[in-house]
C-alpha cells in the first residue's frame, strides 16, 4: 500500500474514525480531525517530508560510539514494557554509559493510546523524554488499564504531573493536532525504511533482533565491537 494512503489510514484509525482523541482536563475529549483525514493524498505527500524533519529523535549515549543500536518500541506493548523495565537498564549500564554505544529510541503507533503516551514523553522535551518513557512503562498496567480512554489518558496525564510537567503544558502538548499528525507521519516513514511489524525490535548495524531478548541483543552488540 502507498505510504501516503497509510498514513491517512492511520490517521483516521487512531481518530476512532472522525475523530483524534486527545486528553484535557480530567479525561478524554474528542478533537475533530476529519478535514485532515480526508485531504487529498497529494497534499499529504507536499507535507509528511517535511512533518518528519521537524521530529526529534530521542538518543542516549555517545554519537560517536562505535555500534549504533535503534530500538522500535511501544508504549502499549507489554513486551518493550517488559524489556524497558528489566533488560534496558542492563543495556544502559554495560553499554550505553559506558560510550560503547549510541542509542535511539523509535515510537511505534499501532493503537491510539501509544500516541498518547508518545506525546505524553515528548512533552517535556529532550531532557524528561527517558524519565517519562520510565514512568510511562512502570506504570504501564496501571495507567492502561482496562483499556478505557478516559482511564488512560487520567493515567498519562498523572504521570506527566509526576514528571514535573503543569497542566496547561500537558494540555496544550496533547490537543497539539499538528504535532501528532507529524509524529505519525514520522513512525510511517521509520518502520517502512526499516521493515519493522513488531515490537520491540532493534537494529544494530545491519543486524536486528526481534522480541524481548536482552541476551540475544548483547551477543550481538559484542560480535560489533570485536568481544
Amino acid at each position: 500500500m502507498n505510504r501516503n494512503i497509510l498514513i491517512i489510514a492511520l490517521v483516521a484509525i487512531l481518530g476512532g474514525g472522525a475523530a483524534f482523541f486527545a486528553m484535557s482536563g480530567g479525561g478524554a475529549k474528542q478533537v475533530d480531525v476529519a478535514p485532515q483525514a480526508q485531504a487529498e493524498t497529494e497534499t499529504v505527500a507536499e507535507t509528511s517530508d517535511a512533518a518528519v524533519s521537524e521530529i526529534t529523535e530521542m538518543t542516549l549515549g555517545n554519537p560517536d560510539a562505535p555500534v549504533k543500536v535503534v530500538e522500535y518500541a511501544s508504549f502499549t506493548c507489554s513486551h518493550c514494557g517488559a524489556f524497558h523495565r528489566e533488560g534496558f537498564k542492563e543495556l544502559k549500564a554495560n553499554y550505553i554509559d559506558t560510550g560503547k554505544i549510541h542509542f535511539t529510541y523509535r515510537e511505534v503507533y499501532f493503537d491510539r493510546a501509544a500516541l498518547w503516551a508518545s506525546m505524553v514523553a515528548r512533552c517535556g522535551g529532550e531532557e524528561k523524554f527517558f524519565g517519562i518513557t520510565d514512568l510511562i512503562y512502570k506504570g504501564q498496567r496501571d495507567w492502561m488499564g482496562g483499556g478505557d480512554p478516559v482511564q488512560m489518558a487520567d493515567g498519562l496525564r498523572k504521570i506527566a504531573r509526576v514528571a514535573g510537567l503543569s497542566s496547561d503544558t500537558i494540555d496544550a502538548c496533547l490537543e497539539d493536532q499538528d504535532k501528532a499528525q507529524s509524529l505519525i507521519s514520522w513512525y510511517q516513514a521509520n518502520v517502512e525504511a526499516d521493515g519493522i511489524d513488531s515490537t520491540p525490535s532493534f537494529i544494530i548495524g545491519e543486524d536486528r533482533v526481534a522480541g524481548n531478548n536482552y541476551a540475544k541483543l548483547r551477543e550481538v552488540i559484542d560480535a560489533q565491537l570485536g568481544n
